[in-house]
């Protein structure tokens, strides 16, 4: 085994004489089907310290936080291609799914994410701050990842996605792909308590509306806090429960939930603005797509509109377009969910 390679307790004692003489960087994740973007990304990380430290996600966590179908490869043979790595100076392994407690042990001069997030909004940030420690955030390069390359795999072997039983199909229904958070509900950053949930004014009306005119009512919604280890698909599922409890009452009901637990430093195809949870729904649901419409707060959603071909329709609830994150302009803007029924509905007069 690499020298590489030592448990956390052990590295501790490594870098201890180093500190003050050495400028020493943390940075963490699973690195399964190590690729050119995990490189890339590690030799940037290396350019801004002396000794570079990674934190490997145990498989067992990987398990909790991304799916009970990873990693493909074992947590041994991770940290074995991790270390052959020039850049990468130290390796262990670790089980929680969260950064806090490397943190606080290790103090690491420089902690280091790939994302498309600010320091201001990981949770790690209070704790490196504490004790005088730099938070980096370095943006991921398109077009690389583990899940992209899983896909390729399949898809050279004929296979993709599958269903265990045979249903009746749905009939050919047009839909509205519904935002959840700050157009559904208010905007909470990491939604993830039921008790914060708060349905926003207007949503009953507008989607028995938009249900009684025949529109399939399908949310499809990034949480990359489940991948980010905020918080668990459980606690997903337990908002959502929330959302169903305020429509069931009055007759709504959502024909189905897509979520994509990857942050933007995934690159997959099922993360919003790329079309895979819309893909998925059409077959699903056997629905209209060329009469379908979108409807969100965000730049994500307008360009998600635009990669389906499908009219998008901005909010103005929740962060009404104000992300700016895509230069893409919508069908129309409105100020709520209800006044974007209003618009769907005179578009089938």
């Amino acid at each position: 085994m690499s020298k590489k390679i030592v448990s956390r307790e052990a590295l501790l004692a490594i870098i201890e004489p180093l500190r003050g003489s050495k400028k020493i960087a943390f940075t963490s994740g699973s690195f399964d089907i190590l690729h050119k973007g995990h490189v890339e990304y590690l030799e940037e990380t290396k350019s801004h310290c002396d000794i570079l430290i990674v934190g490997l996600n145990s498989d067992q966590s990987i398990k909790e936080y991304k799916s009970s179908l990873r990693p493909i490869c074992g947590e041994s043979e991770r940290a074995a291609v991790l270390a052959a790595l020039e850049v990468v100076d130290y390796v262990f392994i670790f089980s929680e799914t969260k950064n806090h407690k490397n943190i606080e042990l290790l103090k690491p001069d420089l902690y280091v994410k790939a994302g498309d997030y600010s320091p201001e909004t990981l949770t790690s940030t209070p704790l490196v701050r504490a004790y005088g420690g730099d938070v980096l955030i370095i943006p991921f390069r398109s077009g690389h990842s583990t899940s992209n390359i899983i896909d390729k795999v399949l898809e050279s072997y004929g296979l993709g996605r599958t269903t265990l039983l045979e249903k009746e199909p749905y009939e050919k229904r047009p839909a509205v792909f519904l935002d959840r958070d700050g157009t559904l509900n208010k905007h909470v950053e990491y939604l993830h308590e039921p008790e914060k949930f708060e349905l926003l004014e207007g949503v009953r009306e507008a989607l028995k509306d938009l249900q009684a005119a025949g529109f399939r009512l399908v949310v499809v919604t990034n949480q990359a806090g489940i991948g980010l280890g905020y918080f668990s698909k459980e606690d997903f599922y337990r908002v959502n429960k929330e959302l169903f409890k305020a429509l069931g009452p009055h007759g709504i009901t959502i024909d189905r939930v897509y979520f994509s637990p990857y942050s933007k430093a995934d690159d997959t195809t099922c993360r919003k603005p790329n079309t895979g949870m819309v893909e998925r729904a059409v077959e699903d649901l056997n629905l209209d797509l060329p009469n379908s419409f979108v409807v969100g707060d965000t730049t994500t959603d307008m360009k998600l509109a635009h990669n389906i071909g499908c009219p998008g329709i901005l909010v103005e609830t929740g962060y009404g377009g104000s992300d700016g994150v895509y230069d893409v302009q919508p069908a129309i803007k409105v100020p709520s969910l209800k006044e974007a029924a209003h618009y769907i509905l005179s578009q089938q007069a």
